[in-house]
């Protein structure tokens, strides 16, 4: 009988340990609890920490997150409004603010984050669509580019290397995807704190618009320069003609002016080795004969003269037989004919 009654203060023991350690559960920090019975939710949510209690066995802890947790999209190819393709990376940060609605809506944090790639996904996918592609890369609209330098102003009045004018910006256009998103998440007992675009690629078919569009300023950058040099190049070579045409106008009209000083000179020697006496001017009538022959006959050359022409002067003094009145023979290579008249 003892051992009976032994046996079972030992089982109540037991059960009563398992009873009190089945209905005491402490809730952390970083948690909040849904108590449930029979799988449906008893009483109001436990966001106190502390040690707390159910009844045991047949009600169960369902622990809930409260911290700041993470949302991470995927890359997902989107058009905007100019019809050009990109794609979007973006992420959020939320957190749970009504636990019994969102355990009754979605029980697990599983479900969550498939509802948010629904709902932030589906906005995104708007708010690109309704806008251009400028709109969603620049930052704000008030930002000021930084500007080439080199433009001139007449290129910076028509706005070469500037941006193009916007409305809004990245950052309002993130603001209107967590304004849209967070009213559709709140039903869920979710509060969305933030979302931002982590990053935006250029799709294959928008890059080359680009780099075209890129190409084009910095076309009309060289382009103009090319245009200067090509009028420098001009202007040097229109320099260079005419200093050409200097120097040369100049050396030709020194080369007369010594030539003719140098023919007056030779005149006036020839001049007066001609008049200083009857000898030297024999000598001198010789001698330029002697150079009007090799001016004037050549090879294959016929001449037809009259006896008393002055060509013939030295000739005929050269004649073998005085008796004949004609003489023919060759000359330097050509031939002479004489005859009396």
């Amino acid at each position: 009988m003892n051992r009976i009654s032994k046996g079972a203060v030992m089982v109540l023991l037991i059960l009563g340990f398992y009873a009190a350690r089945s209905s005491a559960f402490i809730v952390t920090e970083v948690e909040q609890v849904i108590i449930t019975q029979f799988g449906k939710p008893v009483g109001e949510p436990v966001t106190s920490a502390g040690l707390k209690f159910k009844l045991p066995f047949v009600q169960e802890v369902n622990p809930i997150d409260r911290r700041v947790l993470e949302w991470d999209g995927n890359p997902s190819d989107m058009p905007t409004k100019d019809k050009l393709y990109i794609s979007v990376d973006i992420f959020a940060r939320w957190r749970i603010t009504d636990p019994l609605q969102y355990f009754l809506r979605l029980r697990d944090e599983r479900s969550a984050q498939s509802r948010l790639d629904d709902i932030l996904g589906s906005e995104t996918r708007n708010a690109v669509a309704k806008h251009e592609l400028i709109e969603i890369i620049r930052s704000t609209k008030d930002r000021v580019p930084a500007r080439d330098a080199l433009l001139t102003e007449t290129e910076r009045q028509q706005d070469i290397g500037s941006l193009v004018p916007i409305s809004k910006g990245r950052a309002l256009v993130e603001h209107e995807i967590f304004v849209a998103a967070a009213e559709k998440v709140r039903v869920f007992g979710i509060e969305l704190l933030d979302i931002r675009f982590k990053r935006i690629n250029y799709n294959e078919s928008v890059r080359p618009k680009i780099y075209e569009r890129m190409i084009s300023e910095r076309r009309q950058i060289a382009e103009r320069f090319l245009s200067e040099g090509n009028g420098e190049a001009a202007r040097i070579r229109g320099d260079r003609v005419r200093d050409l045409n200097k120097i040369q106008s100049e050396a030709y009209r020194e080369v007369e002016e010594i030539r003719g000083r140098a023919d007056a000179k030779a005149a006036e020697i020839y001049a007066r080795a001609y008049n200083s006496n009857a000898s030297s001017k024999g000598f001198f009538e010789f001698t330029r004969t002697l150079q009007s022959y090799k001016s004037i006959i050549a090879a294959n050359t016929t001449l037809v003269l009259s006896t008393d022409s002055e060509l013939l002067k030295f000739l005929k003094g050269m004649d073998p037989d005085p008796g004949i009145t004609g003489t023919e023979g060759p000359v330097n290579g050509g031939d002479i004919a004489t005859g009396a008249r």
